[in-house]
């Protein structure tokens, strides 16, 4: 029984790996419509051959039956010439009995043109009922193929984004989107730093200035006074 079920494995696997191994479907489905439309024009060739023969039979039963009927008018021709005296009785009676014979022969060959022409038109008929089954399926596979196709540009997408999505991994990029945050905020902490750093620069540049501008204003204002009193404009 082990054996049974290992054999039955085995025979599985088999078959999936074949399955794998399948080439394009839709490859395979144009190379079978092909495939038909070679059957197609192979059976419409035959068909127009048939219907051919059928219409020489039918042309030759007409010739056969048009014959037998001049022969028939040929042997009472014979038959009122010997009446009348024109042509000997025997005489006429030999070419009247030859001229029916044609006859006969002629509506024999008739009767089997008419024959072949029935069996060439029913074989006319056959040939077109699977040619017009080759149209209808050639037509119910182009519509298959349409739709094979469509199906194909769907789960290949489909299978495309599935895989993409099972290949995402979720908590490494919300590590990163953390990582990213910290870097953020660590460059605005540092730009405030910077900020701070140079508004100390300023303010102690400020004091520098406003303690030299006092002095210079007093020591300007004694050069006033002295410039004054040279001048004799002193209060």
């Amino acid at each position: 029984m082990n054996i049974l079920n290992r054999l039955f494995k085995i025979g599985q696997s088999e078959a999936h790996a074949a399955v794998n191994q399948l080439e394009d479907p839709i490859k395979l489905t144009e190379q079978g419509l092909r495939d038909l439309r070679q059957d197609l024009d192979k059976a419409l060739h035959g068909l127009a051959e048939v219907k051919a023969m059928a219409i020489r039979a039918r042309n030759e039963a007409e010739g056969f039956r048009t014959k037998a009927a001049d022969y028939e008018t040929k042997a009472v021709l014979l038959l009122q010439r010997a009446h009348k005296g024109d042509l000997g009785a025997a005489e006429a009676d030999r070419l009247a009995t030859e001229a029916l014979l044609k006859k006969a022969e002629n509506e024999a060959h008739a009767t089997r043109s008419a024959q072949d022409q029935t069996k060439f038109e029913q074989s006319a008929s056959q040939l077109d009922q699977n040619v017009q089954a080759l149209k209808s399926t050639i037509s119910q596979w182009e519509n298959e193929l349409k739709t094979l196709k469509a199906r194909v540009t769907v789960s290949t997408a489909t299978a495309t984004i599935n895989k993409q999505l099972a290949q995402l991994d979720s908590s490494g990029t919300v590590a990163l989107l953390e990582r990213m945050k910290e870097k953020v905020a660590a460059q605005e902490a540092l730009g405030e730093a910077y900020g701070e750093i140079a508004q100390e620069s300023k303010s102690i540049d400020a004091e520098i200035d406003k303690a030299i501008g006092r002095a210079g204003v007093g020591k300007a204002g004694e050069e006033l006074a002295a410039l004054k009193a040279k001048l004799g404009l002193a209060e």
